[in-house]
């Protein structure tokens, strides 16, 4: 069979034509991707900005498949999940990111982060504090640290909650002194050696000497120890340290005073804190020092109506009124119940970071967990 040269002539013209048909198809499917996946982006944008979050995962899934390879989009796919409580699928992306080959260095730590922050969020913080672990020596070291930080005050690991605050500290990363002197007072506080507890005390003071919270938990463990001069001494030097807070130890004084016999010279100090800060603590510790007997208690139940010359004060109103003779006597215990419903709420705490009320004083708060948030002064006097 002879070989016609007239079909070559005839298929290299066709085979050209097809190749470029084919062409022209590939590059109008890749810009047709090219622009669904700018749609939507777009679109998913639109969503989020609207707060319309189901929407904006869906848009975002779309851009996703379209254009695999886009980081920020899965970066941002990612913390929407987190946003919405969806951990599971927000690891599951971020995990994603973190097996990929092509990933520049800047986005693995960014997915590292990322990452950590899903455990964390999720509750898992073993796997949290591991993640964490890996950025040191990284961009994200600072925020890495401030993580294990809050992991280590959730879960009340005070030792390596400090070695962190440590870290900061020397790093330039903030003054962590005051919080530093908090563990260990936290660590004296669970311990049952008192030795060993007021060791650690005096650590704290000497971490952070303006600090209130050592020098009174320090009076306290004095106070179980049976050392009242020592214990009046670290109040007065509260006093002289961090005078705002001696509303809360101003009932120690009173315990200390009557212990050594020293009633006078703290009389003289709590009334001079009184003439510069009036405070409703200090008050009535003023009125405990000064009632010994019938006739003093009429005299000192005064200082009650002088304190309303100065601040208007439901609770001193009705501190006072709880043993004056009214002219209708039988009717005197209802009003001294509705006084006393009343006032509670005014004797409470506050927090100055969220708000949240406490009958206690706490130095950490219950709710934000911000440290020396709460004032040394009622939710009447603020």
């Amino acid at each position: 069979m002879e070989f016609d040269l007239g079909w070559i002539l005839l298929g290299l013209p066709l085979a050209f034509v097809l190749g470029w048909l084919a062409s022209r198809f590939d590059l109008r499917q890749l810009r047709a991707e090219n622009r669904r996946a700018p749609k939507a982006y777009f679109k998913g944008l639109n969503f989020l900005l609207n707060e319309q979050q189901d929407q904006a995962i869906d848009a975002f899934i779309e851009a996703v498949q379209n254009d695999p390879d886009t980081c920020e989009l899965h970066f941002a796919l990612g913390n929407l999940f987190r946003r919405r409580g969806e951990y599971d699928r927000a690891v599951r992306v971020h995990e994603h990111l973190l097996s990929r080959g092509d990933l520049e260095h800047s986005d693995r730590e960014r997915a590292q982060h990322a990452l950590a922050l899903d455990f964390l969020k999720a509750g898992l913080l073993d796997r949290a504090e591991d993640a964490l672990h890996r950025l040191e020596g990284t961009a994200l070291e600072a925020q890495a640290r401030l993580a294990l930080l809050a992991i280590y005050e959730r879960s009340r690991d005070w030792p390596r909650a400090a070695g962190i605050a440590r870290k900061m500290h020397g790093a330039d990363q903030g003054d962590f002194s005051t919080r530093q002197a908090h563990y260990l007072c936290e660590q004296a506080l669970a311990l049952t050696d008192l030795p060993a507890a007021q060791a650690l005390l005096e650590q704290a003071i000497h971490a952070a000497p303006e600090a209130a919270r050592a020098r009174i938990e320090l009076a306290r463990l004095q106070r179980l120890m049976g050392q009242p001069d020592a214990l009046l001494a670290t109040l007065k030097t509260l006093a002289a340290h961090n005078p705002a807070a001696l509303p809360l130890a101003a009932p120690l004084m009173v315990e200390a005073a009557s212990a050594t016999g020293r009633v006078a010279e703290v009389q003289e100090l709590l009334q001079a804190h009184y003439a510069q800060a009036p405070s409703l603590d200090v008050l009535e510790s003023i009125v405990l020092l000064e009632t010994t007997d019938e006739a003093t208690r009429a005299t000192a139940r005064q200082r009650y109506v002088q304190h309303l010359d100065k601040e208007r004060s439901l609770v001193a109103t009705a501190k006072w009124l709880a043993t004056e003779k009214l002219e209708h006597e039988e009717f005197h215990p209802q009003i001294e119940r509705a006084l006393e419903h009343a006032v509670k709420p005014l004797l409470r705490y506050r927090c100055a970071a969220c708000g949240f009320e406490a009958r206690r004083h706490f130095w950490q708060c219950p709710g934000c967990q911000t440290w020396d948030s709460y004032p040394a002064r009622r939710v009447e006097e603020l």
